[in-house]
């Protein structure tokens, strides 16, 4: 049951069916989408639903599936029910490709039955055989001609007909060369036809000098088009021929037509399935450009939706360039009744149709705008009562109307409800609306329906606040900006903010008095309460994204110690194990030079100059391989500064040329910063340094780890194109742009995917929701390729 008549245009569920209808490739498909109605049968709708996503695999996958030729032929089938009537050329031409399209289906949910079983049981619909199909490739030719041998007496018949055009050309051909040589034709003149006769020009005053038959002449009348006497058996000869091919088509054609006659009721359900396909396909094509998914059905009775969209109004915001606030909402069996409040203008309505909608939409088996972990229940029946109902004719006031809907609500609504009330109590006096809302609102708990309902009554809050299966909802309000968030927070009621937003307005103070003074001490605490608290929850929210971020920020700094600590380990050992290997080799080489010197010695048994020239090789080699002292050489850039070292100086250690910071000077020692690493150092050891020579000394040594920043900008394209690409190329390429463009502080990117399907866009835009470094992404600006670039800006 669902109340009342107007539901879907008033929740703009019409606006989803013509998209649809826009997705479909034929008469076929929009035929079923005029079929589409609300369910509660959650088998169907699972069904529904998972056929549906199916297909959004085929298209994002980017399998081959017959996209063109679903035709409506049931006009044909019609004139062909009729015994001795026959189809055209063209029209069997037309039912051709679409039996090869269903055809191309078939085959391929046969092949893919594993992967895709619900669309797989669709072919359970079809019956048909290629028997018709083989019939029709006999007889039409690629262009949808009949085909020279389609018959025996067509194929001689045929041949007739060209061996007869070839005599008449060349007996005709003479003909004309004569008379243009005698200057009786006109100039740059050619054979022609007139009348389905093959004839010549003839200049007008000559026609007499050349027996025939005039056909036409020219608009001006100074050329006649003659059929010379000689050709005039040939071409009456053509002329019958031309019959005897004509009666031997519509003979064939006829019978091509009681050929397909038998087959009208099993071609009538195999188009059935192909419009189906062709509907479901758009509700594929739609879920993509929607961003939408296949819920988790519950048998039990819950709503609990993560980042669900309007999916109207995120169009039209998208157009304007704008993003969207997704809604986070979770209604169960405790929290049944959802009492929204807030300012004016900060979402209520939008929050109430947003949830009415994607509800419809899910019972109705098309795929919602929702994260697919998202929890859905199906309900029975679905009211709704939004916006001004007044009738002039039925003498009803908008108050009127309203009281109309909740009396048909509270009559009809039971645990298998769910409904949706816009400003509830509102359209008469505020004591008396607000008094029978809350009896109206009491009434419907206890009939254990599902609903939201929209109102600035307090009363309804303080209802909701305390009675069981009911709960309060805010709009969140940006207290010191004066401006809404359009964010949902379920568990607390929301103050209008009517007192701050007219004293920003710049309202006098005496009238403001006046109106707190009228509204009552108690209400004002209350709504300056609920300002507090909203006030204290935005400065919260601020803070804990200022942790998250530094915690982020730690996590990734940590890392980066690690694995540079791991790279130091690693490389020590190396170093180690070499020097180790060397001072062996070394060692080995003196030791060798000494029992050599020794045995010279005792060969030339002590002579002076030989023993002088040993010592003189044992020398040479102890200073080769004695370690050398490494001097530091003094940058000719970094100039020392004179003066005592202070706290907040920047200074360079003497003897290891490290750049550091002074945190602290305590007597003859300074406690100072490397990088991360903190240490005590005597003051003799430091000098001061300029500012400037700090910089300098960084870039040097930026540039000694091999990342020369200056030429990666330089060579760094903002632009990423991907047009060409399949989807699992595309992957990595998105990852390295955004990761390189986020290194070198990059704000600004483009990705150009192109249109078409929309598919490298979706797995694009899905790839880009998950990347912590993006901050947002949206359409290029309609001028340099609207949906078919994406623009990406980097956090800073």
């Amino acid at each position: 049951m669902q109340y009342p008549n107007n539901l879907e245009s008033k929740i703009n569920f019409d606006k989803i069916k013509e998209w649809i209808k826009e997705e479909c490739t034929s008469q076929l498909g929009t035929d079923f989408v005029q079929k589409v109605s609300f369910t509660h049968d959650i088998k169907l709708l699972d069904k529904l639903l998972e056929q549906t996503e199916e297909f959004r695999q085929i298209l994002i996958s980017g399998e081959e599936f017959p996209s063109s030729n679903f035709l409506n032929i049931y006009p044909y089938l019609e004139k062909a029910k009729i015994e001795g009537t026959f189809l055209y050329e063209d029209d069997f031409h037309q039912i051709k490709l679409s039996l090869i399209t269903l055809r191309g289906c078939v085959n391929f949910f046969n092949e893919n039955q594993e992967e895709y079983p619900q669309l797989f049981q669709l072919l359970g619909l079809v019956t048909l055989d290629q028997t018709l199909l083989r019939a029709i490739e006999r007889v039409l030719d690629e262009k949808g001609k009949i085909k020279n041998n389609a018959t025996r007496e067509l194929g001689l018949i045929r041949a007739q007909i060209l061996y007869e055009e070839n005599r008449l050309r060349k007996v005709l051909d003479r003909i004309f060369r004569e008379a243009k040589a005698k200057g009786m034709t006109p100039d740059d003149a050619s054979i022609t036809i007139r009348g389905g006769r093959m004839v010549m020009p003839v200049l007008a005053e000559n026609k007499r000098k050349i027996k025939g038959f005039v056909h036409d002449e020219s608009a001006t009348g100074q050329t006649v088009f003659l059929e010379p006497a000689e050709v005039l058996d040939i071409n009456n000869e053509l002329k019958e021929l031309e019959y005897m091919e004509r009666r031997e088509i519509h003979k064939i054609l006829l019978q091509l037509t009681d050929t397909l006659r038998p087959f009208i009721p099993e071609i009538r359900k195999a188009y059935q399935f192909l419009g189906m396909v062709d509907f479901i396909r758009a509700k594929a094509r739609l879920a993509l450009k929607m961003d939408a998914s296949k819920p988790s059905l519950q048998k039990g009775k819950i709503i609990e939706w993560y980042n669900a969209r309007h999916p109207v109004l995120e169009s039209a915001l998208k157009h304007q360039g704008k993003n969207i606030v997704p809604l986070n909402i979770h209604l169960d069996h405790n929290s049944r009744l959802l009492v929204i409040s807030g300012p004016n203008a900060g979402g209520k309505s939008v929050t109430l149709k947003t949830v009415a909608l994607i509800q419809y939409m899910l019972q109705c088996g098309i795929l919602i705008p929702v994260d697919p972990h998202s929890k859905c229940s199906v309900f029975h029946h679905f009211f709704i009562d939004i916006g001004d109902e007044q009738n002039i004719e039925n003498d009803l006031s908008t108050y009127s109307s309203h009281l109309m809907s909740m009396k048909y609500f509270t009559q009809f609504a039971d645990k298998k409800s769910i409904f949706f009330i816009d400003e509830f109590g509102t359209g008469t006096e505020p004591q008396f609306g607000g008094a029978i809302a809350e009896s109206i609102l009491l009434a419907l708990n206890q009939t254990g329906a599902y609903g939201i309902v929209t109102t600035h009554y307090g009363n309804l809050k303080q209802v909701a606040a305390k009675r069981q299966g009911m709960i309060n909802g805010a709009m969140r309000f940006d207290v010191d900006k004066l401006e809404p968030l359009y964010q949902l927070e379920i568990g607390k009621p929301g103050s209008s903010f009517a007192l701050e937003i007219a004293t920003k307005i710049g309202i006098s103070k005496d009238i403001i008095s006046y109106a707190k003074d009228q509204i009552g001490e108690e209400r004002v605490r209350y709504d300056r309460l609920l300002n507090k608290l909203e006030s204290q929850k935005n400065k919260y929210e601020q803070l804990l994204l200022e942790t998250q971020k530094k915690e982020r920020l730690l996590s990734k700094r940590l890392t980066e110690y690690n694995d540079l600590k791991e790279t130091v380990e690693k490389n020590q050992k190396r170093l180690i194990q070499e020097a180790k290997v060397e001072a062996k080799s070394i060692l080995d080489q003196a030791n060798r030079k000494i029992e050599e010197t020794i045995r010279q010695i005792k060969e030339n048994k002590a002579e002076k100059e030989a023993t002088q020239k040993a010592r003189k090789d044992l020398e040479k080699l102890k200073s080769s391989v004695k370690p050398q002292k490494v001097k530091r050489v003094d940058s000719p850039d970094i100039q020392t500064l004179e003066g005592p070292i202070q706290e907040g100086d920047h200074v360079r250690v003497k003897d290891q040329g490290a750049i550091a910071e002074v945190l602290m000077v305590k007597g003859k020692v300074a406690e100072i910063s490397i990088g991360e690493l903190k240490s005590t150092v005597k003051l003799n050891r430091l000098e001061k340094i300029s500012k400037s020579a700090v910089k300098r000394e960084k870039k040097s040594l930026s540039k000694s780890y091999g990342f020369d920043t200056i030429s990666k900008m330089r060579d760094f394209s903002t632009n990423l194109d991907l047009r060409g690409k399949r989807g699992e190329e595309i992957l990595p390429m998105v990852q390295n742009f955004v990761d390189e463009g986020y290194m070198l502080g990059v704000k600004d990117l483009r990705i150009v995917h192109g249109k078409g399907d929309g598919i490298l866009r979706d797995i694009t835009r899905n790839l880009l929701k998950g990347m912590s470094n993006v901050s947002k992404f949206e359409d290029e600006h309609a001028d340099r390729g609207g949906a078919g670039v994406t623009l990406v800006t980097l956090k800073s």
